[in-house]
């Protein structure tokens, strides 16, 4: 994890006239010696009370979020880093900025944009190695992540349609079974009918059959002896 994340700005390079009102010094001095000795609640109502007097303080901004950060207020963090990177035109705690935000994402579990943070950071310092070390890191786990959602979507596409087919043979052989189970229909009245006038027919027809046979043999003449 690179150095400046728990790095406290003490005083920065301004002109004498954007210097921190004393008061303000008091209490980020006294923040950073709190911040030091681990006592995290007592230093980030140092920086708080820094930031009452003056909302935009910079390194009140960025000791706060450092503060934060270590008590795993991650959520809180982030705000304060953009609360920071809104308030100065310094370049380099800009960048620290970036920097530390992309940490506290990656510690939320906001991959993407962490991997936002970390790209800014190296806008502003393309020489930034842990940045860059970090911003490689979250990338291959972005695509780790993009390719096994791939393959549980693949996956589940799968077990959806297996699914699918199982249910249809359960529907047919429900439907086969049902079929099998059903009681065979009745004829109806006509057809009855229709079948008794084809047996009649039949009848008539064998008896006019025997009719005939029986008028031949009476015609043939007796035999020679």
């Amino acid at each position: 994890m690179k150095n400046s994340l728990f790095t406290l700005i003490f005083l920065f390079s301004f002109c004498a006239k954007s210097l921190f009102a004393q008061k303000e010094n008091v209490a980020i001095r006294k923040g950073n010696r709190l911040y030091k000795e681990q006592k995290l609640d007592e230093s980030q109502k140092q920086y708080q009370q820094a930031l009452q007097e003056s909302p935009d303080n910079p390194a009140a901004l960025y000791n706060l979020g450092n503060t934060q950060f270590r008590k795993n207020s991650f959520e809180d963090a982030v705000k304060s880093y953009d609360a920071l990177l809104d308030h100065t035109d310094n370049n380099k705690i800009k960048q620290q900025g970036y920097y530390n935000k992309g940490v506290a994402l990656a510690k939320e579990q906001k991959l993407e944009e962490s991997i936002a943070a970390w790209k800014d950071a190296l806008k502003l310092d393309p020489n930034d190695e842990d940045a860059r070390e970090n911003l490689q890191k979250a990338l291959m786990e972005q695509k780790n992540k993009q390719q096994q959602q791939q393959k549980d979507d693949k996956k589940q596409k799968d077990k959806k349609q297996d699914k699918n087919k199982d249910q249809q043979k359960k529907d047919q052989d429900k439907k086969d079974q049902q079929q099998q189970q059903q009681p065979k229909s009745r004829l109806s009245k006509q057809q009855v009918e229709q079948l008794l006038k084809a047996l009649q027919q039949k009848e008539k027809d064998a008896q006019d059959k025997m009719n005939q046979n029986k008028t031949r043999s009476l015609s043939q003449p007796d035999k020679d002896w």
